[in-house]
């Protein structure tokens, strides 16, 4: 199980956006808070929300639903530092979201070039558990350090809307569904007494080998155990054999490129986007792999 860490950085000068490159610096102990939320400041609008492709397949430059849960993902990792510009991200959320206190998967397009059809059709008068769960997922784990955010209305009616649809969902969803609600039960795990029900009722739709395939993906397209319980110590582990995990952290560090970094299975709608999300997700799969030990 051999990762060139040392080849990182050169793949990440050549790959990566300034915001990647400044969050794997920040990972690495090397960089700092105000690095990071410099370059993420260049993906905010005056409305507080995020756009301009910092989700890499969501081009157009107005805020987004799907671009909210990236910046909360910077927010999450400077912590202890916080930044008043999270609970201004939970203002944002809160004028776009539906009475039922759902988010829509996407609001309509300005820009639609070179953004993903799923993202160009997304209906915005109707809430999405997918992109209301991950996104609330990552503010939760935000709001364990920013008392702004985890005091927030916004947070508060997010999250009753995903417990509740979580709990009337009667047969297995789709993949990114299935793992954005995961993920969500487990932000939420130690703070709801719902949470470990519906996480062990959703756990059952998870195969033993923890593969997940992508329905409307790309060949061969899955979801992976480490996709949906990717830290040590986490209530989803629970949900997999040790041994899954293990043979999974194989395949994660054994799928680094000769370049350095790693690639994604899923379609992708642009050079930009290409490039962007290669850099993103090699951030990601060090972050995980540190977390587990192994790097």
């Amino acid at each position: 199980m051999n990762v060139n860490l040392s080849a990182v950085p050169g793949f990440m000068a050549g790959h990566a956006r300034i915001l990647d490159r400044r969050r794997y610096e920040l990972l690495m102990g090397e960089g700092d808070a105000a690095g990071a939320l410099a370059a993420l400041d260049g993906y905010r609008n005056p409305d507080g929300g995020y756009g301009w492709g910092l989700e890499p397949d969501l081009r157009s430059p107005e805020s987004q639903p799907g671009s909210a849960l990236h910046a909360f993902e910077v927010f999450e990792e400077i912590a202890p530092v916080n930044s008043p510009h999270a609970a201004a991200l939970c203002d944002w959320l809160d004028t776009v979201t539906l009475p039922d206190g759902g988010l829509p998967f996407s609001l309509p397009l300005t820009v639609p070039t070179a953004t993903a059809t799923w993202w160009a059709g997304g209906a915005a008068d109707t809430s999405s558990l997918q992109i209301t769960a991950i996104t609330a997922a990552v503010a939760h784990r935000v709001a364990v350090h920013d008392p702004a955010v985890a005091g927030h209305p916004w947070l508060e009616k997010a999250t009753r809307y995903c417990l509740d649809t979580i709990a009337a969902l009667k047969e297995m969803p789709h993949a990114y569904v299935l793992s954005f609600a995961v993920h969500f039960l487990d932000a939420v795990y130690d703070r709801h007494p719902r949470a470990a029900d519906l996480l062990k009722r959703l756990g059952a739709y998870i195969p033993e080998d923890g593969r997940v395939p992508v329905e409307g993906g790309t060949e061969n397209e899955a979801l992976r155990p480490l996709d949906i319980a990717p830290h040590p110590g986490r209530p989803t582990r629970e949900l997999f054999d040790p041994e899954v995990i293990a043979a999974d952290l194989v395949r994660l560090a054994g799928e680094q490129q000769d370049d350095g970094g790693w690639t994604v299975d899923y379609a992708r709608f642009s050079p930009a986007g290409s490039l962007e999300w290669r850099g993103a997700v090699t951030v990601k799969t060090v972050s995980i792999l540190r977390a587990n030990g192994l790097v």
